[in-house]
């Protein structure tokens, strides 16, 4: 793990293998001095202005300087994401070239006023870049980089506690992504349980987990019903935070935590089938982020509630054609065994409204159709409060996570009617992320504001992206927090 610290040293001081820098059209987001790399950072901020260079500057001191190489990025080259995702690209860039010329020491200039504004920024990009899921390799990612970030003295203890904050997020997003990127016969429910019981208790969180025949006893017919098929019990997670000062709002937060999807008896084609390791996504976000939500300690009360089950076929396992009844009264027949997700969703649905919840936000790795809308850079989102909508799609873009608000069209409900049933559990070949979320809107509790995450285009890349290498995103963690904290 990259080890991070903030300097104040000069930029005349400076001793490092890699020093890097931004150049801004706007902001000027380091200083320089007369020094040799002083000279070399102005020369670069000119030959960008120029238009002399367009990506990166490169230049090389002389053996035996006290800085080796300085590398100067321009943020007109990553003005799609935003300066403040550019500066996390930017970070995470750092650390693969010092990987790759083997060098241990890398400084990031923020010594200006402005920069002392992206400290947080290039700490995530850090982290969150230097994760690697090579569990299983016998060649292991072993580069051992220490980072500096360098800011003004009279910023340093407001940047030391952004920092703080933003290696905290970083560290859970990458908790998030380690559940994801394990193979699904590490993760089963019960191990999903029991890192819920070691985050409540590094987190200072309750934890209540809800499984076996207290299941059926309190009527979490749909976890029942999905988990049926598999040897590994469903289960209900339930992590609380609580401010010392009662809160008017109770935000929860809930995951889909299938660990592993294989359809059930509605089997799924057997090409990318390995990737439903990562069908418990959401659940897995909803973890992470009550861990960095029980450290930061927001001023509203929170509720994480994972709904974990394993879909398998088996001898046990639920049919097309079966019907349950759902905790709210609302009956279900199970068409499709592989639209499982919102069938477990019932149950994390009214436990939030048993919870006491005001404004309840889910994330689900939940239908293909969002990913064909969307693409694997974008969420879909829906909700049946205006405001709450709203302030997800915010709370993503400060993040860099981003959502587009799909119509949860009211005349489409009549997709999932049928004769046997109050509901189907599918809507039929057009529209299957609205329709999946209008099933949803169906076990709402009473009075709550809803929004609803469809995660299934960015839970998971096959080839790098932004900062992240190929596989788990730890997606949404970001957006749960800084929805907490915004509330």
């Amino acid at each position: 793990m990259v080890k991070i610290a903030l300097s104040v040293q000069p930029v005349s001081k400076l001793r490092a293998d890699l020093v890097v820098a931004v150049v801004d059209p706007k902001l000027e987001l380091f200083d320089a001095d007369d020094s040799a790399l002083g000279q070399a950072l102005s020369e670069a901020r000119r030959a960008f202005r120029r238009g002399n260079c367009r990506r990166e500057r490169v230049h090389q001191f002389a053996s035996g300087d006290s800085v080796s190489t300085l590398v100067v990025f321009s943020s007109e080259h990553e003005k799609v994401y935003g300066l403040r995702e550019g500066m996390k690209i930017f970070a995470a860039r750092a650390l693969s070239c010092a990987a790759d010329y083997g060098y241990s020491r890398v400084a990031f200039l923020l010594n200006s006023a402005a920069g002392a504004g992206f400290v947080g920024c290039v700490t995530e990009g850090l982290v969150i870049g230097d994760y690697r899921f090579d569990n299983y390799r016998q060649e292991r990612t072993e580069a051992k980089i220490s980072a500096s970030i360098v800011c003004r003295a009279e910023d340093k203890k407001a940047a030391d506690s952004e920092l703080k904050s933003s290696r905290v997020l970083g560290e859970e997003v990458n908790r998030a992504r380690e559940l994801v990127n394990e193979p699904g016969d590490q993760v089963y429910p019960k191990v999903l349980a029991q890192a819920a019981r070691r985050i409540a208790s590094a987190s200072g969180l309750e934890v209540t987990v809800v499984s076996g025949r207290e299941l059926e006893k309190q009527k979490y017919r749909g976890l029942v019903a999905v988990g049926k098929g598999s040897i590994y019990p469903p289960c209900l997670i339930v992590l609380r935070y609580r401010p010392k000062k009662k809160s008017k709002r109770h935000l929860a937060l809930v995951g889909k935590g299938i660990t592993f999807d294989t359809g059930g008896i509605s089997i799924k084609p057997s090409e990318g089938m390995w990737m439903m390791k990562g069908d418990m996504a959401g659940g897995a976000a909803v973890l992470a982020a009550m861990a960095a939500i029980g450290k930061r300690k927001p001023s509203i009360a929170v509720t994480g509630i994972v709904a974990a089950a394993e879909n398998f076929p088996g001898p046990e396992a639920q049919r097309p054609g079966d019907i349950f009844v759902a905790k709210n009264g609302k009956s279900v027949m199970v068409d499709n065994t592989d639209a499982e997700g919102r069938l477990v969703l019932t149950d994390a649905l009214a436990r939030a409204g048993e919870e006491g919840a005001t404004h309840i936000v889910d994330a689900a790795t939940l239908t293909g159709a969002v990913v064909r809308a969307l693409g694997t850079s974008v969420a879909g989102i829906m909700g049946n409060d205006r405001e709450l909508v709203r302030s997800v799609i915010d709370a993503g873009a400060r993040q860099g996570e981003a959502f587009w608000e799909l119509p949860l069209v009211e005349e489409y409900r009549e997709l999932l009617k049928t004769p046997y049933a109050d509901l189907n559990n599918i809507g039929g070949k057009l529209a299957g992320a609205i329709t999946a979320g209008l099933f949803l809107q169906e076990f709402v509790p009473d009075g709550a504001a809803w929004a609803h995450l469809d995660i299934a285009g960015p839970f998971i890349l096959e080839k790098r992206w932004k900062y992240y290498p190929e596989g788990a995103t730890g997606f949404a963690v970001r957006t749960f927090v800084e929805l907490a904290d915004s509330l």
